[in-house]
This record gives C-alpha cells, structure tokens and sequence, in this order.
C-alpha cells in the first residue's frame, strides 16, 4: 500500500517507478501469453501461425510479434467454433454469467478479481468513496457495463442504483428524492436526463445532491462535460474500455489523459504496419488484459489514441491515453456501443422490400441520432407499408445491433452509391 493512502482502490503498483513499472509487464506479458497458449486454443492456434512459441515473449517490445486479434475475428471465430470461438481459458461449468455485444459475440464475464478493481480503482481516483450513492445507467440487459459497476459499487461500499437506460422522468424522480452522489453512463444520456429534470421544474444544481458523473462511451464527450460542470456545478470523469476486455483507462482529478490500468498492457501501434508507437504517436489502441477467463492477446479495440508519458501530480506513474481521435475500420461507436456494418445488413436482410441501405450517425445537439436510409426494391409502395416497413426494421435493430435507430428515411433509388459505407459517421464535436 502506498504510504498515506487509505485505500486497496490506490496501492504501491499504481505508482511504482517507470522501470520497475516496465519489469512488472514483462513479467506479466510472459505469463498471460504462456497461460493464453495453453489454455485458448484460438490463441494458440494464432501463435503457432505465426511461427511465435510462449518462450518468444520476453519483453514489451516482442509482443509485436504476436499478429492482432479484431472485432471481426472474434465473430468470425465463433462461428467456426461457437459459442466461444475457442477463446475460454476455464472450463464452461465455472462460468457464472455470460453476456452479448453485436455479431454476435457472447462475452463471457470475468471470475479474475482484477477484472473489477480495475472499475474499482478508476472510480476511487474520481472521488467515488465509501457511503456515496450512485446512479448506473449503463444498460443491464445482456449488456456487460452495468454489471461491471454494480460489482465495483459493492466492493467500494458504495449504495448501487441499477436504472438502466431510459424512463428519463423516472431518472429525474430518482435523482430528486434520493441523495445521490454519483452517476454512471453515456454524456448523451446524462444531457438528456438534466435537459428534462429543467423541463419538470428542477434546478439539478440545486435540487439534486449529485456532485460526481463518469461520463463517458461517445465521441465528443469532453464538450459535454465541460457543460454539466459550467452549468450544473458536477465534477466530470471520462473513462475507457470495451465490452470484451473491461475498463482498461481512466481520468483521475487532474484530468491531464487516461491513466491506463495496470491488470492490461496497452499499446499504440500503426494500422498499417503493427509496430508500437511512442508517445504522442496517433495509432490503434491494442489491448492484452491480464485475465484468465478470456485470454484474448493484443485485441484491436479499432479506436484511435495516443499516449502521453508526463509525470501525473496524482502520484500515478502509468502512461495516459489521450481522447479516442477516430476509428481503424468501419465499425462506429455510438451511445456507448459500437455498430458495425455487418450487423446493420443483418437487420435489412430480413426486408427484401429493401434494395440497399446505409446507416448515417450525426450529432444534431448533444445526442448521437441514428438513421437508417433506405432505398425500396418497389418505389410505388404506398405510405401505409412504408410505415408498417419502417416499424418492423426499427424495431429488430436494437435487437442485433444492441442500440436503437432513431428513425428510417426512404431515400430514391439512387441516393446511395454503389458500394457506399454501411455506416457513415457524420458527427462534428
């Protein structure tokens, strides 16, 4: 334990000197690799393509030897071999949830305890305490986040409020009568519920007792925050993280980056060649959580950052990541989820009514809004089926791409180009 500090959430590896920092990975690194190739035969599988054995990883720097594993490969392996795609490293009895993200992918949740300190330390070094009581909004509903919080909030001794998405009056009624401390969700999300708490009457700066907000998921969000903190008085935090590796990033008080988690090695490396980057080098974020559950080795989130190396004043010695920039590939993340291409199609190849498609995501306020152009097979179909149509697609795509469409818009043939983008991000920040 760090000297002076009180707490298991703030402890001696957090601020460990840089080289001893770096010793710690290497060992890590040898271990996670090793246990990957004995116990996933996916990864294992990977490896021996590659011509890499367990005994090649000695350092950081070998791990560049190891081929990066997508999104996309990660269906693609489940369904050669479903439903874990070779990628379990326990056996199935011991597993006690199993949760989904768009592909399908079934994730399967975590028994390793670091999973969860890792939410757990990124909530303490924002100032979520023992006895705070907190609002997730994160969904529950075969979707991993919500979850992930509700078990950091218990082991912090934190009083959990699982509201889930959506009933924004129900949110403002909560957030009213109780005396909520702190908030988990998207930026978009926590907009929409202070814009309506103002429609019902309710100063939330004087009405409510919510003084922190991890805020984060979307594109943007640092506009956002600085909002709720100019208009509302809340002190603001961005994390970062994926439903198939956990929280691996997070702010703490001096907001300077995202300080990376020390249960994953997180890399920059450059798209096109797969070699590490330094610091303030804009590449793909690649991560290698240490956890047994679910060995995935150098795992492509898609998302573009860089790190930063400065010495933090908090007393961390981790590197930072800087905000996500953009995306590697045509998977989009909105409200927290990403949708990729893929699915998208999934849902319009139940309606032969429709010739082509194309999902555009902008950002008219401070919502992401999703919409779903399409073009008809049959343009003479009259506004009754045009309607029927446009409610039977938006109400299946929520369904496979775990987010919902705002609205379809039927567009003349034409308006979309021959091998236009499934998704096009038209957001500006």
């Amino acid at each position: 334990m760090v000297k002076g500090k009180e707490s298991e959430f703030y402890n001696e590896l957090e601020t460990m000197p840089r080289q001893e920092k770096e010793e710690y990975y290497n060992h890590k690194l040898q271990e996670q690799v090793k246990y990957a190739y004995e116990h996933a035969p996916a990864m294992k599988a990977k490896l021996d393509k590659a011509g890499v054995k367990p005994s090649d990883i000695r350092t950081i720097k070998d791990m560049e030897k190891i081929p990066v594993t997508s999104k996309d490969e990660l269906i693609d392996l489940r369904k050669v071999d479903p439903p874990w795609g070779g990628l379990l490293g326990v056996p199935p009895e011991k597993l006690t949830a199993v949760y989904m993200s768009p592909g399908p992918i079934y994730d399967i949740q975590s028994l390793d305890e670091n999973f969860y300190h890792r939410v757990a330390k990124g909530l303490y070094a924002q100032g979520f305490r023992k006895g705070d009581m907190a609002v997730c909004t994160w969904s529950y509903h075969m979707v991993p986040l919500g979850h992930w919080f509700n078990e950091a909030f218990r082991r912090m001794g934190i009083i959990a409020i699982p509201m889930g998405v959506g009933n924004t009056e129900l949110q403002v009624q909560v957030l009213h009568d109780l005396p909520v401390t702190g908030w988990v969700g998207t930026t978009g999300f926590l907009t929409t519920i202070l814009t309506k708490a103002e429609e019902m009457g309710y100063d939330p700066k004087r009405d409510f007792s919510l003084r922190l907000a991890q805020a984060g998921g979307e594109m943007g969000g640092a506009v956002m925050r600085k909002r709720f903190e100019e208009k509302y008085g809340l002190v603001t935090f961005d994390m970062y993280g994926t439903a198939d590796v956990g929280q691996v990033a997070y702010e703490c008080k001096q907001k300077s980056g995202m300080h990376i988690t020390e249960e994953a090695f997180v890399e920059i490396i450059d798209p096109t060649t797969g070699k590490q980057l330094g610091p303030g080098e804009v590449g793909q974020v690649i991560i290698t959580p240490f956890d047994n559950t679910y060995p995935l080795i150098r795992f492509g989130t898609g998302d573009l950052s860089s790190c930063d190396d400065e010495p933090c004043p908090c007393g961390r010695t981790s590197l930072k990541l800087t905000k996500i920039l953009g995306r590697v590939g045509d998977a989009v993340r909105t409200r927290g989820m990403f949708i990729h291409p893929k699915q998208v199609g999934e849902v319009i190849s139940k309606f032969p009514e429709i010739s082509k498609h194309q999902a555009v995501v902008t950002r008219p306020k401070f919502r992401d809004d999703v919409v779903l152009k399409v073009e008809l097979a049959d343009e003479t179909l009259d506004k009754d089926k045009k309607d029927e149509l446009a409610a039977a697609v938006l109400k299946l795509f929520p369904d496979v791409c775990r987010v919902r469409a705002d609205r379809v818009e039927f567009v003349p043939k034409g308006t979309i180009p021959e091998g236009a983008k499934g998704i096009v991000d038209e957001r500006t920040y």
